[in-house]
């Protein structure tokens, strides 16, 4: 549930950047996700999930990085 609603905000943000999203099910609870061949967050590196912000912030700093999030924006120095 989590991965799809993480999907549908990330869509939603970069309406105009993605051009596709795949959602593949697994197990063992791996969670990745890739932007444009890279890995930009890895449940089993970081030990933890991403809160929203932070994935958005990883996934633009990669696809889109001039891209303003608004007030939860913090750009990679």
């Amino acid at each position: 549930m989590r991965s799809t609603w993480m999907s549908q905000e990330l869509l939603t943000t970069f309406e105009q950047e993605i051009d596709e999203l795949s959602l593949r099910p697994s197990t063992g609870g791996i969670f990745e996700v890739h932007a444009n061949n890279q890995l930009v967050w890895s449940r089993k590196e970081k030990g933890r999930f991403p809160e929203i912000t932070e994935l958005k912030q990883v996934v633009r700093d990669v696809i889109a990085p001039d891209k303003s999030l608004g007030h939860s924006d913090k750009k990679k120095v």
